[in-house]
């Protein structure tokens, strides 16, 4: 008789986590679950093509007064157009790494992009959600505290 093998469930998650990218010594990233988006996307700047099929970039980590950023060398997955929202087509690379949220870990292909005017620093696309996780529409930071920003305007934290 053959052993049977039980799939683990998804992992519920909030449309907005905190996640880290550990094989770049990234942590407490703020990402979107977009199940509308077919590809995930990371905020990075300075990108810079190198021989060999690699690339180095500058992850945000954090988009303040000076942001916040790591950077990394790796080598490039592929490029590809993506279309954005607002209906202007973008070549970009495409990178893997690997991505955790909670207690699940899995190899994710991101696009590179200025996310500048964006709050999140990550979109998480279907191909990245997959099988592993499942969106709770309603749920926020399900798996990592979301960090104290101070308000500018207001002078208070949210």
């Amino acid at each position: 008789m053959a052993a049977q093998h039980r799939k683990q469930e998804p992992l519920i998650i909030g449309w907005r986590e905190v996640v880290s990218l550990p094989e770049w010594n990234v942590s407490g990233l703020l990402a979107k679950s977009d199940t509308g988006a077919a590809g995930s996307a990371l905020d990075a700047r300075k990108i810079e093509e190198l021989p060999d099929g690699r690339i180095r970039f500058e992850v945000v980590l954090d988009r303040n007064a000076k942001p916040t950023t790591r950077t990394v060398e790796t080598d490039v997955v592929g490029r590809t157009k993506v279309k954005s929202s607002n209906g202007t087509v973008q070549q970009r690379f495409k990178v893997r790494t690997t991505l955790r949220i909670g207690s699940v870990e899995k190899e994710v292909d991101f696009t590179l992009v200025n996310r500048k005017r964006m709050l999140c620093r990550v979109l998480l696309g279907r191909s990245a959600l997959g099988h592993d996780f499942l969106v709770d529409s309603q749920s926020v930071f399900l798996f990592g505290p979301k960090r104290k920003r101070k308000r500018k305007k207001a002078g208070i934290e949210d």
